[in-house]
């Protein structure tokens, strides 16, 4: 490609035929296709970039959620995450990520009216749901019911219908809660607890997860306030895992039910959404503020892994493991202090401390303290990456209906290196495997 004087560029000069190339720089990144004018010769594809887990490569522009991992930055439609989890509800973040803009109190009241409206389900997917053995995984519950839900809105396939879409949406936001809710109770016999449209987001959630006999559940105000802080701590992280998946689905036009269910499967897996179960684990295996030290020294040593700590994108701290830590005081005044804080600030007090962690830039993340406070608040740990889900929704959505609008976009293809052995026959392989 010709470059202009207004167009910053990177030389590359290929050593195999000392050819220089002008490869455009935009936005910090130069496209990958420009790559494939780089050959050796006409029967050449051209020059492929090698990225596995896109450690490097920007999959699509986007304008919802900036990160900046070096100085300890998240930031949704610009606006920073302490200020977010201080004067914002969670619905309000919801709104936010999808329209860009802040509601004012009209569009508010009329955004949570809708959202209110739709927290039922069809009875159907109540059945659906009872045909799951009692100790199926609630994860793997929610996974299936998001996928069922398409059968019930066929119509949702006109992802291109903005009021459809945008009806859709809705529906998913307010309906995984009622499904996550129900995917607990019946893991353990209990009757489903319907929606009270006559509470919060987050406190409707609480009262389908622990309704007992009374008439009307009313949810403590700090438990509430607190699930809702660490929803939208979760509500989107940029092109992690599941949102990426998203991406990729709904980049083949996939229904948002479709493709949040294929969101979801990826939040299953451990490496994503298990990261809270696991420094639960690693907490109780320390046991005591004494045995501290010495699960310090087998992680320098690389006998063991410090969980909850450390960040692929962030290099200095994570933003929301300081939030997350104060609404865990706020819990505890509630429920009672956990056994395991101590050993939890005690590991995070000694690690912080320490040259190793430090130099190695391990600092505490959002799930070091998050697993704490949903065990201190009665969700049993096979409900932790059903709690991220929910929190996550929002982003999901955001993701899926930027990517399917984008004109850039096509469907999701990777390329691929081919490491196999090169042309082969059967010959006589196969007259010898008849006999």
């Amino acid at each position: 490609m010709t470059t202009n004087e207004h167009t910053e560029a990177l030389k590359v000069t290929d050593t195999r035929t000392g050819r220089i190339y002008d490869i455009g720089i935009v936005d910090g990144a130069v496209h990958a296709t420009d790559l494939r004018q780089i050959k050796t010769g006409n029967e050449d594809f051209g020059l492929l970039s090698y990225d596995p887990a896109f450690l490097n490569t920007a999959s699509c522009r986007s304008a919802i959620t900036y990160i900046d991992g070096d100085r300890g930055i998240l930031r949704y439609r610009g606006y920073p995450i302490e200020e977010l989890a201080e004067q914002c509800s969670f619905l309000e973040v919801a709104y936010l990520l999808l329209h860009g803009e802040l509601a004012d109190k009209a569009e508010l009241e009329e955004w949570t009216d809708t959202i209110r409206n739709h927290t039922f389900i069809h009875e159907s997917i109540k059945k659906f749901i009872d045909g799951f053995h009692p100790d199926a995984h609630p994860m793997g519950i929610l996974v299936s019911t998001l996928a069922a839900l398409s059968t019930f809105y066929p119509d949702a396939k006109e992802i291109f219908d903005d009021d459809r879409r945008k009806s859709h949406i809705v529906r998913l936001i307010a309906k995984i809660p009622t499904l996550a809710a129900f995917a607990h109770r019946h893991a353990f016999g209990l009757p489903y607890a319907y929606p009270d449209d006559d509470l919060s987001y987050p406190g409707n959630f609480l009262n389908m997860m622990w309704k007992a006999t009374e008439l009307k559940y009313r949810p403590d105000p700090a438990l509430e306030r607190a699930l809702d802080v660490l929803l939208i701590l979760h509500a989107d992280h940029e092109q992690n895992c599941s949102a990426n998946v998203m991406r990729a689905v709904g980049s083949a036009h996939s229904d948002p039910y479709s493709s949040a269910s294929a969101a979801a499967a990826a939040l299953y897996g451990p490496l994503h959404g298990g990261a809270n179960e696991a420094v639960l684990k690693m907490l109780a295996g320390i046991g005591t503020v004494e045995n501290v030290p010495d699960h310090l020294a087998r992680v320098k040593r690389g006998e063991i892994r410090l969980m909850g700590f450390g960040h692929r994108v962030y290099k200095n701290f994570d933003p929301r493991a300081k939030i997350i830590k104060r609404v865990a005081s706020e819990v505890f005044e509630v429920t009672g202090r956990n056994p395991l804080l101590d050993v939890a600030l005690e590991l995070e007090k000694r690690a912080l401390e320490d040259p190793y962690f430090v130099e190695h830039k391990l600092y505490p993340n959002v799930d070091f303290y998050s697993g704490i406070i949903y065990q201190a608040m009665g969700f049993p740990v096979e409900m932790f990456p059903v709690l991220f889900a929910i929190g996550r929704m929002p982003g999901w959505l955001a993701q899926w209906e930027e990517g399917i609008l984008d004109p850039d976009q096509k469907i999701s293809r990777p390329r691929q290196l081919y490491v196999g052995p090169e042309e082969r026959h059967l010959g006589l392989a196969a007259s010898s495997r008849s006999r």
